[in-house]
């Protein structure tokens, strides 16, 4: 699905579990003869993270019953893909008794929160609380080592991270190589509208009927026809929460040769791959729909896929189709938009010359990024995008100096989905680079 791809991705399912921590020796974690009950379950939790310990020796029956070990596990999984492993317990405050503060760092990361445990249940964890998770830069972290990562990723990968308007990249893989973006393609509509609004031709407070629907993800799709909506308020949607219906609103809006012209004029090098432009509605129901018309798709010219664009409404698919169709993993990689790290350098060259300031300040509402990573710069703008076998994350940035970067990573993969997780924990490793 063409979704949002959010950086703390870890760090929004620890906030969203108040997750509900044996009097048996302790096994798969150091214990001595001094340690308490507390120091002992807590250094089990390090344990379960890193997937050396089964949950159920760890925590309370209470606890599995109200979240099983298939979910602690994926969510162990999703933590050390991002922040590597878990390395120990940084912090257990007090130290005695059955509640304590707890910080456990990982090798690219702090998690802070609280344990509890429950003497009636053989000391095992009753309570672990993680409501952050903060960056850190790995010691003796290096370009060359984060780019070695990348390259090893599956599939194919492009990147770029280098200063925005000339001066040597950082990280430069494949920076001329096309993949598909998901949703990172929206930045070429918020483009084209800031570019409307700084020439005089529109203005963010322009208010427009809804006409138009899409798929999730986003809200819209559920508003009803005619609600009245400000530019400004359809391209914050489009980009903080990637909201396909404010992006098809919008495409309706400029028009499809508006925003081609835009990714003409930005330097992208293979704008044909982008005509027709769709809209995300017209993606789904190609990806969701008849197999022979997507294969025609994928075979025909510009012109060709015109005019099944034309009559695609005359089959449509429902979300539960599309769940369906998606389900199997990634589909026809091909019929997306496509542009590769130089393009998009280019177009947020361009935005930054031709674009109305608001454009940044809208990019700025999800910066995708830690405390750690915020305070390293001065300004964070990101747009990210991803479907099965597609990922994207793409920010815009300003140091301290006052100078300007981009820093975009592409994955794309049409044998297996991807672990999102990973490329976050590289572009996280990147965003924290000394300068």
């Amino acid at each position: 699905m063409i979704r949002p791809c959010v950086m703390a991705l870890a760090c929004a399912t620890l906030t969203a579990l108040a997750l509900p921590v044996m009097a048996q020796e302790p096994t798969g974690a150091a214990a001595t003869a001094e340690q308490t009950a507390l120091e002992q379950r807590s250094a089990q939790v390090v344990a379960v993270m890193n997937g050396e310990l089964e949950p159920d020796e760890v925590f309370t029956p209470d606890f599995i019953a109200a979240l099983p070990p298939a979910q602690i596990k994926a969510f162990s999984t999703s933590l050390t893909a991002q922040f590597g492993a878990a390395v120990d317990v940084a912090l257990l405050t007090p130290r005695d008794g059955t509640r304590a503060a707890l910080h456990i760092r990982f090798e690219r990361g702090l998690a802070k929160g609280g344990i509890a445990i429950d003497p009636a249940a053989e000391n095992r964890v009753s309570e672990l609380r993680i409501t952050q998770v903060d960056s850190i830069a790995p010691e003796g972290d290096t370009p060359d080592k984060i780019a070695a990562d990348l390259a090893a990723l599956p599939g194919t990968v492009n990147a770029r991270f280098a200063p925005l308007d000339g001066g040597a990249p950082v990280i430069s893989i494949g920076a001329d190589t096309p993949l598909a973006l998901g949703s990172t393609f929206k930045l070429y509509i918020l483009a084209a509208l800031a570019e409307d609004v700084k020439a005089g031709k529109r203005k963010w407070s322009d208010v427009v009927p809804l006409s138009v629907k899409s798929f999730p993800s986003g809200r819209l799709q559920d508003w009803p026809q005619g609600a009245p909506l400000t530019l400004h308020t359809l391209a914050a949607l489009m980009i903080s929460i990637s909201d396909n219906t404010a992006t098809d609103q919008l495409i309706d809006l400029l028009g499809r040769e508006r925003i081609l012209r835009l990714m003409r004029d930005s330097g992208h090098a293979a704008t044909g791959a982008n005509e027709p432009f769709l809209t995300t509605r017209e993606l789904f129901l190609l990806k969701g729909g008849d197999a022979a018309r997507l294969a025609a798709y994928q075979a025909g010219d510009s012109a060709a896929r015109a005019a099944i664009l034309a009559d695609i409404e005359a089959n449509p698919v429902t979300l539960e189709e599309l769940n369906a169709a998606f389900a199997g993993g990634p589909k026809a990689l091909d019929v997306e938009w496509l542009a590769s790290p130089a393009d998009l350098a280019g177009l947020l060259s361009r935005m930054r010359r031709t674009g109305d300031d608001k454009a940044f300040g809208i990019m700025a509402i999800n910066p995708s990024a830690t405390p750690a990573i915020k305070a390293n710069w001065d300004y964070i703008g990101f747009k990210g995008g991803s479907e099965p076998g597609v990922l994207n994350l793409t920010w815009l940035l300003r140091d301290k100096a006052g100078a300007w970067h981009v820093l975009t990573l592409g994955w794309n993969n049409p044998a297996a989905s991807l672990d999102q997780g990973a490329l976050e924990g590289i572009a996280q490793r990147i965003l924290l680079l000394p300068r």
